[in-house]
């Protein structure tokens, strides 16, 4: 069984560019690039699939810097003449592995460009620090995250809450099943392994064992992105606490009630945002365009998946008893996985979304996201509670230069004009927490439809 991944409609997309460049697809380990590639290369006659995780395959690279020499070795070995080289995938995985072959895909595209190349890698940070010359604007990027809700549907067959979700606005009668779904869906997670173990079982009991395996290979690796022994221990500690730190404003310095230094806890942190196993969500303090983030204010912890984050916090079966997930674990697990939403939609860029803040010694304020769209700052709040609960959300409207807000709950879909406490009025949509993968197109549809009166 094949599971369908959104990001294959840009691998189509690519394969049919008139100027295609070599393609690396960029992700955190086990989040499925092989799978996905590998699904791919089936719309090619031949492909010719490399892992330099083995000797055997490493070789092409490094007894030559030759590039027509290489592709020349690999139709010999693989059986393929000449003259299909225009339907003929070359999948380098494992790139990670050897650095110059990172290094020569600027003369695939600059020799072969009717060959196509896809590499794929975990890591990549780490090895790009051994490119002695990194092929800058002659290879394209994809990154791929754990499923999204709307895979997770797609996963599981349900496919008629996936045509009900084509409505914009979605329709009431589809709420109720669309938020089980949902709970369901932010308990499991989206690590791909775990989605087809539960598409074949119906079963969370039988999940356990692949979180721990999966999280266990994840502090495995972490020796890779340390140089001295005091870095791993750093890291590894981390790694054991960080999950009860999750949705909370973070400080380096004695981090996890340690002894660690700010420096040590920074550059481990910064290793694991690389690794995009726990990444860094920093604040903004602006309003307007363009967000920049402020790298000198604490930091949130975002996991690489929520249903891995369930198993280490211990609390997927409390929440399979909960019909509203908004007070699960002190209500972080709602805002964790709609920033994983927002982030699994961003498949060109790797750049994370914000929070913002407006630090004051009387009142300080945050709002929980903040997301740029026709040139507007919209600022989303994730609350089960009134609307007179935004306080934060009223701060920030207070200072912008447009009437638009969301909050994202647990009720169903409606548009509102209201004000803040100080009387300035603006419009406030309410997403159900299923819309959090199509916030961009309800963004686009609330400006466009709804003006102040």
């Amino acid at each position: 069984m094949t599971l369908k991944r959104n990001l294959s409609r840009q691998l189509h997309k690519w394969k049919c560019k008139p100027n295609r460049k070599p393609l690396i697809v960029r992700g955190a380990r086990q989040v499925g690039k092989t799978t996905l590639v590998n699904e791919f290369a089936k719309t090619y006659k031949h492909t010719i699939h490399l892992n330099l995780e083995k000797k055997v395959d490493r070789q092409y690279f490094e007894q030559t810097d030759n590039v027509q020499t290489i592709i020349e070795a690999l139709f010999i070995s693989n059986n393929i003449i000449s003259k299909d080289i225009g339907d003929t995938l070359l999948f380098i995985d494992e790139i990670q592995e050897q650095p110059k072959a990172i290094q020569l895909l600027r003369y695939f595209y600059e020799e072969t460009p009717e060959l196509h190349v896809i590499a794929a890698g975990s890591l990549l940070e780490f090895a790009l620090k051994d490119v002695q010359s990194f092929p800058v604007g002659r290879v394209d990027f994809l990154y791929l995250y754990p499923f999204n809700f709307i895979e997770y549907l797609e996963a599981i067959g349900h496919h008629t809450s996936l045509e009900q979700l084509k409505n914009i606005p979605i329709k009431s009668v589809a709420h109720k099943t669309l938020l089980d779904l949902f709970n369901q869906y932010t308990i499991i997670g989206g690590m791909p392994e775990v989605v087809g173990q539960y598409v074949n079982t119906k079963s969370v009991i039988d999940l356990s064992s692949i979180y721990e395996s999966i999280w266990s290979s994840y502090i495995s690796d972490s020796e890779k992105y340390t140089t001295n022994t005091t870095a791993k221990n750093v890291l590894k500690h981390i790694m054991a606490t960080a999950a009860y730190s999750v949705d909370e404003r973070i400080k380096f310095q004695n981090f996890g009630n340690s002894n660690y230094r700010s420096r040590e806890v920074g550059e481990a942190m910064r290793n694991l945002h690389q690794a995009k196993i726990i990444q860094l969500i920093y604040p903004t303090t602006t309003t307007e365009l363009p967000i920049i983030p402020d790298l000198k204010k604490s930091p949130r912890l975002q996991f690489l998946d929520t249903g891995i984050l369930n198993h280490i916090l211990g609390i997927s079966a409390e929440m399979l008893m909960l019909e509203d997930l908004s007070q699960s674990y002190k209500g972080a697990i709602i805002p964790h996985i709609i920033t994983q939403e927002l982030i699994s939609i961003q498949s060109n860029t790797s750049e994370l979304p914000n929070f913002w803040v407006r630090e004051k010694k009387q009142a300080s304020s945050e709002v929980d996201l903040v997301y740029a769209m026709g040139g507007k700052v919209i600022p989303i709040e994730i609350k089960s509670g009134s609307t007179g609960s935004l306080k934060s959300l009223h701060q920030f409207i207070e200072r912008t230069n447009h009437p638009y807000a969301i909050r994202i709950y647990a009720g169903e879909f409606s548009i509102q004009e209201t004000k803040t406490p100080n009387g300035t009025r603006y419009l406030l949509m309410n997403l159900p927490y299923y819309l959090g993968t199509l916030i961009p197109e309800y963004i686009n549809y609330f400006i466009k439809s709804n003006q102040l009166s």
